[in-house]
């Protein structure tokens, strides 16, 4: 029998064993290439090294002017400026605009010292001999980026923790960084066990099944940010999956061991992680995952995961995924939206449950895909996850529900 906790109760198990500055593989860095470094989280703050832009830029293709030259002026009665030069893109405008004048610059280039407007080239005419039409109005610091409008010299740009996306990338190179200090990957190994467990490329026989957690569950920890590491399928020998687990204890951060959590006579991962360690939880009231077991060995997790892949899934996506970011200083930001329930759901197991749910964005509808713990067909079909409170007993059809995406 189980002695299982809420997933509350998980959450502050993890945090108060595995607290992030005790864990021996937190908060470890190294530089990459910032062209390479989509995806990893940040070890330091970016802190702007110049003013950017270094000068006053338009941001059209048109005529730099004094904004109060143009006031009043119309198609009909367009105010007349005498041309006085234009700036070529990547130098530098070597004059001064004065009243009565304007100047061609391209979209990125540098506004002369004393414009303080753009005039876009469709609301221009060129009448010939220098004189310029100008046929619409510009209001002061209309299209020009002023200097040091983006980011001055010694602001922080992006801060510590944060997950470089590919726009962060195009930041780094306009500060110019080339290189950019992150958060070394947590490295996790993954076990997966089981006697009828083959591989993937095998064509299973009769009692056999292909081996699902496995890549699952290392492409999870690629999203997560960590490195997964596979040390394959273990049969069900107790001598061999602990060979495996202290292998994978000593050279990893975190251990996932897939298969043998629940309470059946061969399920053995409990006891030997307890002998090994120290057995922090065994059974969690949520549904799929209750039979998941959590343990201390050589100050380190390690997780006996559901052999199920929609319970090895959820309990990696609920305390694993949080565990990775502490690890390297991280912030999560999970994705969720409100929506209406497509049909009525019963949960009377005493348990939280989290109900997959594919949303139909156009009527905000979370419509609930049904299956077996066991089966894998209708992961194909989800965008997130519901959760049902234990204490209740069910949902009726359209009830605002929260939905978590994956």
């Amino acid at each position: 029998m189980l002695n299982v906790k809420t997933p509350e109760e998980v959450k502050e198990i993890i945090n108060k064993s595995f607290p992030s500055e005790n864990m021996p593989g937190s908060f470890r860095s190294e530089t990459v290439g910032a062209a390479h470094a989509l995806g990893r989280v940040l070890g330091e703050d970016v802190v702007a090294r110049d003013n950017v832009p270094g000068f006053n830029r338009s941001t059209v293709d048109g005529y730099a002017v004094l904004a109060s030259d143009t006031h009043g002026s119309s198609e009909s009665i367009p105010a007349l400026l005498r041309l006085a030069g234009e700036v070529q893109m990547g130098e530098s405008a070597g004059l001064r605009l004065i009243s009565g004048a304007c100047v061609i610059v391209s979209t990125g280039g540098e506004v002369p010292e004393g414009a303080d407007a753009v005039v876009i080239h469709e609301f221009t005419e060129d009448y010939g001999n220098s004189m310029i039409g100008i046929c619409k109005p510009a209001a002061s610091g209309s299209n020009i980026i002023f200097y040091n409008d983006d980011t001055s010299k010694g602001d922080i740009v992006l801060s510590s923790g944060k997950k470089l996306s590919a726009h962060d990338i195009g930041i780094l190179s306009a500060l110019g960084y080339s290189e950019v200090v992150v958060r070394k990957k947590p490295v996790a190994g993954v076990i997966s066990t089981g006697d009828e467990l083959v591989p993937v490329s095998d064509a299973p026989k009769s009692g056999q099944v292909r081996d699902v957690n496995t890549p699952m569950l290392l492409a999870a920890l690629y999203h997560y940010g960590a490195e997964g590491k596979d040390f394959g399928i273990i049969k069900d020998d107790e001598e061999a999956i602990r060979s495996a687990m202290l292998s994978a204890v000593e050279s990893c951060d975190i251990v996932l061991i897939s298969g043998g959590s629940s309470a059946g006579l061969r399920d053995m991962t409990a006891d030997i992680i307890g002998s090994e360690g120290e057995l922090l939880l065994h059974g969690i009231a949520m549904k799929p995952g209750k039979p998941t077991i959590l343990g201390k060995v050589g100050n380190k997790p390690v997780f006996g995961l559901p052999g199920h892949p929609v319970a090895a899934y959820m309990v990696t996506e609920l305390f694993i995924r949080p565990l990775i970011a502490n690890i390297m200083g991280a912030t999560i930001k999970n994705k969720s939206a409100t929506a209406k329930l497509s049909e009525a759901i019963s949960s009377n197991h005493g348990r939280e449950e989290y109900i997959p749910v594919k949303v139909d964005n156009i009527t905000a509808t979370a419509i609930p895909v049904k299956g077996k713990s066991g089966l894998i067909s209708g992961l194909a079909d989800i965008d997130g996850y519901i959760c049902i409170p234990r204490d209740c007993e069910g949902l009726p059809k359209g009830s605002t529900v929260t939905v978590y995406y994956l």
